[in-house]
């Protein structure tokens, strides 16, 4: 039986979830897809996928090797298109994971523009806020947004950009409480904090006066952004949030930026993803795209870096 085919068959059921379908795409009949998945789990000695009447998911196994048969399938068809002396189109789906706060219409926007031009990928993007095993997990490929000695040595990692963060909060939270005119000021406010931060609200803060250590009375912890958001809409306390998140709410009015040139600052932004080796045309043109188009953005200097360094010595990974 042709192994080759047996690894499309096996590549393409996980993706579609379905061996109805994957034969369907692949020209075979349902019933050789399946003698496919077992030439390939008899050659292993070891079972790939859980099958049931209804449904298909993979074993701890499977998801290793389905990595590693994306991994040569797609090097073997750029492989096969620099023989022929053209360009390997990038396609297939790219499973991606992105931190929670890039949700939103600036990231959409990007994702469409890139989709126009590479019509044939497909995205699986999961924006779940946890760090996810690439290998383990089948992902090409993530953005991830810290320091970058906190990145698992194991990968490789591209730099982005740096993405600037403020501090933020309702009109209403600060007509009912104060606005700071000074770091100092700060002290006793409201904090609705990201749950990889220190629990006890204490942050130092870079400003133009110097360092000071501010003590907030946190309010809210949690770990997605999301929901720190809308609750500093509702006027609960104030938030650092990316500028992307938050922009379109302080144009309306809806928030407004606290001391923003003493509290300013940015988290550097990379792209990483498990080797270099095989890398597939979809991974290298959205990393190039992606790379392109963020180049072009007005991005911060790590202006308050005893902030970054205090998030990312709490093991903050957003």
């Amino acid at each position: 039986m042709d192994t080759l085919l047996s690894l499309r068959v096996f590549c393409t059921v996980v993706e579609l979830k379905s061996f109805t379908a994957a034969a369907s795409r692949l020209g075979v009949s349902p019933a050789m897809a399946s003698k496919h998945l077992t030439h390939l789990e008899g050659r292993l000695g070891m079972r790939l996928l859980n099958r049931t009447s209804r449904s298909v998911s993979l074993t701890e196994v499977g998801a290793l090797y389905l990595h590693q048969a994306r991994q040569a399938l797609d090097g073997l068809d750029e492989v096969e298109a620099a023989i022929g002396d053209v360009v390997a189109a990038p396609r297939g789906t790219l499973k991606l994971s992105a931190p929670m706060w890039m949700a939103n219409p600036a990231t959409a926007r990007l994702i469409a523009d890139y989709h126009r031009r590479y019509p044939d990928v497909g995205v699986d993007m999961d924006f779940s806020g946890r760090i996810v095993s690439l290998v383990d997990e089948g992902f090409d490929l993530a953005l991830r947004a810290t320091a970058s000695d906190k990145l698992d040595p194991g990968l490789v990692v591209r730099p982005l950009m740096d993405v600037p963060f403020q501090l933020v909060g309702a009109p209403a939270y600060l007509t009912r409480t104060g606005r700071p005119s000074g770091l100092s000021d700060l002290n006793g406010h409201a904090l609705l904090l990201y749950g990889g931060m220190s629990a006890n609200g204490s942050l130092p803060l870079k400003g133009r006066a110097g360092e000071v250590t501010v003590k907030f009375s946190v309010v809210m912890r949690s770990q997605n952004e999301i929901m720190l958001h809308l609750s500093a809409l509702e006027g609960m306390g104030l938030v650092f949030l990316p500028v992307w998140m938050t922009q379109a709410d302080v144009a309306s009015g809806a928030l407004e930026v606290v001391l923003p040139e003493d509290v300013m600052f940015s988290v550097p932004l990379h792209a990483v993803y498990p080797s270099r080796k095989y890398l597939s045309a979809k991974v290298r043109t959205f990393i190039d795209f992606v790379s392109l188009r963020m180049s072009g953005d007005d991005a911060c200097c790590l202006e308050n870096s005893a902030f970054v360094r205090a998030a990312a010595a709490a093991g903050e990974h957003r």
